[in-house]
């Protein structure tokens, strides 16, 4: 019974008076495109999410000059802390961090952002086939859904086979793989299909599948996902399916006190007007022997340039000369998944008293998979729920107001009455960010990796790429983000 210990399922992703004194830091010291009309640096990087930063951290440290140019009027890209009408915050991105996540951990440590458990006390619920199921998540299947037996022990076996597949996988060039080629032929979809073939482990599959990615198996390529599941480690810890499923013990795990925005707001205060907001990046163009980058309201010149943002962003940007064909190709064929993130708000977390976690695996409505995004404190209740894939596209033309009516609906059927009435609602969708266009990641589709991968971290003269896309582990997640910047810094050091 062991293996059947090895699914669960996974949440993806994560400015108010908790963040208020990193963020008043932050915009007491960046620049704005119409008080930075001009710079000439060693380098100009592109994008401050949690890549960027980074990058721009360890560049400054080693002695070189940087400008950080940022579109949005905030900074941490897909990271975003959300307020509460009453005070307080939620995260409407990135959140959540697990073991092996070490850079991401190291980097909150390093600026005095503390992390907290998510909270895992009580029973996990499944709703399926209109039956509500609490189950325990200590017991002898751990967190797996309580489906019939010939299903758990078939997603048992289809788990332990990707997990065996993965480990073939090199992850800092899987189009080189023994069976790449094979792999990435086909579809995620046409695997489960030859391989789920119990209807309750293709169920617990899909759920799977559409909480790591916030895409459905057909989007994505076999190799694809394998490559995912052999990133959710380190360069001593093999990567997992269950890691990426989990809640104790995996990506799940812990949370930051104060929302995961006040990372990257700490981290650009320390970089202060280094970091230039409301600045899209319009044109990068070669000029002799440097750079230069012009963006709405200021021009900077460089010796060498970091682009840190999704790659189909960064193909939005005019570069003179053109990109090698491979690149830009590569960006075309790599977008973002589909992905929202709706938070209610309640007096109390109420499903605690009644012996109930907040997590919910589910095979209806618009949210299939929920967490308790309480504070650390419990001074209120928060219920978040993923919108993903389909659903979340289904509805990217819907007003606020029906995805709430839509989302509580939900609530109510998994945690009753009390959840139909929440003091206020938050909801945050990637797909319709201007600056972001979906998420938590880019997804690539059969023919993708073997064809394109390897112009994925090439560097195109003095342009290099950074972004959680770039990296070798946790690709997708704010880990991968710390991660790609530490070694784009690294790769632009050796060359300047």
């Amino acid at each position: 019974m062991a293996s059947e210990r090895q699914l669960s399922r996974r949440s993806l992703l994560g400015r108010t008076a908790a963040v208020a004194a990193g963020a008043g830091a932050l915009t007491a010291t960046a620049a704005t495109a119409a008080s930075a009309a001009t710079r000439d640096v060693d380098v100009a990087i592109v994008g401050a999410g949690l890549a960027g930063l980074t990058a721009a951290r360890d560049l400054v440290a080693a002695g070189r000059t940087v400008a950080v140019l940022e579109a949005r009027d905030r900074v941490g890209g897909r990271v975003v802390n959300l307020p509460l009408a009453g005070g307080g915050v939620t995260e409407g991105g990135g959140e959540f961090i697990g073991p092996t996540q070490t850079r991401i951990k190291a980097l909150a440590d390093s600026l005095g952002v503390d992390t907290f458990a998510t909270y895992n006390t009580g029973k996990n619920l499944l709703y399926k086939d209109g039956k509500k199921t609490p189950y325990a998540t200590d017991g002898l299947l751990g967190s797996v859904p309580p489906v019939d037996v010939a299903g758990l022990a078939n997603a048992a076996i289809v788990q332990a086979s990707l997990d065996d597949m993965a480990k073939q996988v090199p992850v800092d060039a899987p189009w080189t793989a023994a069976k790449a080629q094979e792999w990435d032929r086909q579809t995620f979809e046409t695997w489960l299909r030859a391989n789920a073939v119990v209807p309750s482990a293709k169920f617990l599959m899909d759920v799977a599948c559409t909480s790591i990615f916030s895409a459905e198996p057909r989007e994505l390529s076999l190799l694809f996902v394998l490559f995912y599941i052999a990133a959710a480690g380190d360069a001593s810890t093999p990567g997992t399916l269950e890691r990426l499923t989990e809640t104790a013990n995996g990506a799940q795990e812990l949370r930051f006190v104060g929302g995961s925005q006040l990372v990257p707001v700490k981290l650009a205060a320390t970089l202060g007007d280094r970091v230039v907001l409301n600045a899209p990046v319009r044109t990068i163009t070669r000029s002799g022997g440097g750079y230069t980058v012009t963006a709405d309201g200021v021009t900077v010149t460089a010796r060498r340039v970091v682009v840190a943002v999704p790659p189909p962003l960064a193909a939005r940007i005019v570069y003179d000369p053109l990109l090698p064909a491979a690149r830009d190709q590569l960006t075309q064929r790599l977008p973002m998944a589909s992905v929202g993130k709706a938070i209610a708000i309640y007096d109390t977390p109420f499903w605690r008293a009644d012996g109930l976690n907040g997590q919910v695996v589910s095979d209806t409505g618009v949210v299939s998979s929920t967490f308790d995004n309480s504070p650390p404190d419990a001074s209120y209740g928060a219920l978040m729920g993923f919108i993903e894939a389909d659903k979340a596209r289904e509805l990217d033309a819907a007003s606020e107001a029906e995805v709430r009516a839509a989302v509580l609906k939900d609530y109510v059927t998994y945690f009753g009455e009390k959840a139909a009435s929440p003091t206020s609602f938050v909801l945050q969708r990637w797909n319709n960010e201007r600056y972001t266009r979906g998420g938590p990641v880019s997804i690539a589709a059969p023919g993708v990796l073997t064809q394109y991968g390897p112009a994925l971290r090439e560097p195109v003269g003095g342009v290099h790429w950074a972004g959680t896309e770039t990296s070798v582990h946790w690709m997708g997640f704010m880990d991968g983000a710390v991660r790609s910047g530490e070694r784009v810094a690294k790769e632009v050091l050796a060359a300047l």
